[in-house]
């Protein structure tokens, strides 16, 4: 049984590595791990305030700063946390970082961590490739938004928090393209392929431990998020 958990850099490393909570997913995790031995979890890392920084210092530098070398500077960041992921969890971790979710063919440990591929999407692109090849039908994306907003809340303080998105509605709102840094509850890219498989994305806030939990266990009518999917 796998789980799949994209986990926004912005709550691992929103400008520093945030070990108070680390230390809370750690200890949350080897509970869900040792309650049942058949459990797997494939956690897949963004990069946060490093790789925001990095690409603004690019942009600020460089004389025609291109997506694709901000993408692969965000993908370097990506791979640090991962490698910081995979040690922390060493115990059950036995693959190095997964570096392309379409090379992958198995993983003996109970966690593989995953960072970032390629230019043009984003980490959750790889959380939801790495679903299909190992049939989760729901991708949990923690991120520093507890909901998703029916517009951008900072644009329109209307804007409501939503229970529920089906996957048109969602489209709408994240846009068809992808751009690097860019600030939506789910990347463009992977919002496409997800609807296409018929999966489901759980959005929660990554830092409510007590949340997650109930995500894990399944409890979704209790959490608190949005769970976006089929009609």
């Amino acid at each position: 049984m796998v789980k799949v958990i994209s986990l926004g850099g912005s709550i691992v490393a929103p400008d520093k590595v945030d070990t108070v909570f680390l230390k809370e997913l750690h200890s949350l995790i080897k509970k869900y791990l040792e309650e049942d031995k058949s459990r797997k979890l494939i956690l897949v890392i963004g990069g946060g305030g490093p790789a925001r920084s990095y690409q603004k210092a690019y942009r600020e530098i460089a004389d025609s700063p291109s997506s694709d070398r901000q993408d692969w500077i965000g993908i370097a960041a990506t791979r640090l946390n991962g490698e910081l992921l995979r040690s922390v969890f060493a115990g059950y971790c036995d693959n190095n970082v997964v570096t392309d979710p379409t090379a992958v063919r198995e993983f003996n440990g109970r966690i593989l961590v995953a960072a970032g591929w390629k230019p043009g999407f984003s980490t959750d692109f790889d959380a939801v490739i790495l679903a299909e090849k190992f049939n989760a039908k729901t991708v949990i994306n923690l991120s520093n938004i507890s909901k998703v907003y029916s517009e951008d809340p900072k644009i329109n303080p209307a804007a409501v928090p939503l229970d529920k998105m089906n996957w048109a509605d969602f489209k709408k709102l994240v846009g068809e393209e992808w751009i690097p840094g860019k600030n939506v509850p789910f990347d463009p890219i992977a919002t496409k392929k997800a609807a296409e498989l018929g999966m489901q994305i759980v959005v929660a806030g990554g830092k409510d431990i007590n949340n997650l939990e109930l995500i894990l266990q399944d409890k979704l009518e209790e959490m608190e998020g949005t769970l976006i999917g089929p009609e």
